[in-house]
């Protein structure tokens, strides 16, 4: 090991803390910024050197380190500017992990450390009501549009609006509003997926905008006005159990191919989501369609509900694949995966859905058809 690391290491900065620009465990550091005084991993370095003027970092193996900013570091650290720079974050404030797509770890950074957010000092604006414009994909999925959106946490709703008109394209209830952020489904680096609940339907609209800041704001705008609804609509529920419930992302999506309702139909290939919290898993012909043509409610174990890595019985397919029973009160489900990863990805998500405990809010089975092919 290099003894400037050993050096840097032993002032104690390191491992005492979670590296704050990755909210992860990271034992191994390799980089830091000696402007900032923090230890930060490969990946917040690239972020960190488009910003001269606020950090400047160094290898912690590779460069040299003169005396005064090893002393530097040594009296700084990760632990004494997360006090700083994240004194005053809110609680609906979306705090990215290593994981993240890079448009939310690097306004994460720039918010944190160039605009000074999050400082005891700053001045925290409402953001529970934004207007303005982002590009939505139109029908047909050919080309996006750019519409006018408004939210206002006040009136409870999301709106967007069709070019000059002045009624709405549609009325969005805080109650079913989700968002998440969907790069590589949308093909754009800062697309954004926003999800309602429609005549007892799961509707998609996807969105992006040119700035990286302005799709991470009305990001954060969507969680402040959910945020505000559930403080408002269950004020008894300690925040912990609420902040997960702000926003979610699907816990597994791809392609699988599934039969009909008689198992005798001929499997066709349909992209699907398993959204834990709503403990729903939805198709589609299409990733970007904007409504499934169909989803499973899954319950719980002691209700019935089973996942298996075998056919039901009398139930036979050409392909030697990979396939997955999921079973439930009303029917068996069959699918049938690509390969045996993907199987076992599949199966552990279902699995965790099946062994999840209620929520207050359990939700219930919706109204859309259950099995549409």
């Amino acid at each position: 090991m290099h003894p400037m690391w050993v050096f840097i290491l032993a002032s104690g900065c390191a491992f005492s803390c979670v590296l704050i620009d990755c909210l992860c465990f990271y034992l191994d550091p390799e980089w830091a910024s000696y402007k900032l005084g923090i230890f930060i991993c490969l990946n917040c370095s690239g972020i960190h050197r488009n910003l001269p003027e606020i950090s400047r970092v160094k290898s912690l193996r590779l460069d040299f380190w003169e005396r005064n900013l090893i002393e530097f570091m040594r009296n700084h650290g990760n632990l004494w500017a997360k006090a700083k720079y994240e004194a005053k974050v809110p609680p609906f404030y979306y705090t990215p992990k290593s994981h993240d797509c890079m448009v939310l770890r690097q306004q994460w950074i720039r918010a944190k450390y160039e605009r000074g957010e999050f400082l005891d000092t700053g001045v925290c604006q409402d953001p529970c009501s934004r207007e303005g414009c982002l590009w939505k994909l139109g029908k047909g999925r050919r080309q996006f549009q750019k519409r006018q959106f408004l939210l206002s946490a006040k009136e409870g709703v999301m709106k967007y609006y069709t070019k000059e008109s002045k009624v709405p394209k549609a009325v969005i209830s805080l109650e079913t509003l989700n968002a998440m952020f969907q790069v590589e489904k949308i093909g754009h680096s800062h697309g954004l997926q926003i999800t309602y609940i429609t005549d007892g339907q799961t509707r998609n609209l996807f969105v992006y905008h040119e700035s990286g800041k302005e799709i991470v704001d009305w990001f954060n705008a969507i969680r402040a006005a959910r945020y505000h609804y559930l403080r408002t609509t269950f004020p008894n529920v300690p925040e912990p159990e609420l902040i997960p419930r702000i926003t979610r992302s699907f816990v597994k999506e791809g392609y699988m191919e599934k039969t009909g309702p008689k198992q005798k139909e001929a499997f066709k290939v349909r992209w699907f989501c398993l959204d834990s919290q709503e403990r729903n898993l939805l198709y589609f012909k299409n990733p970007l369609d904007a409504f499934a043509q169909g989803q499973v409610f899954i319950g719980r174990r002691d209700e019935g509900y089973e996942v298996r890595d075998d056919l039901p019985q009398k139930v036979w397919v050409k392909k030697k694949k990979p396939v997955i029973t999921l079973v439930t009160p009303v029917r068996e489900f069959v699918f049938i995966c690509d390969n045996d990863r993907q199987q076992r990805e599949w199966m552990d998500a279902l699995n965790g859905v099946i062994t999840q405990l209620p929520w207050l809010t359990q939700s219930t089975e919706c109204s859309m058809p259950q099995d549409k092919v």
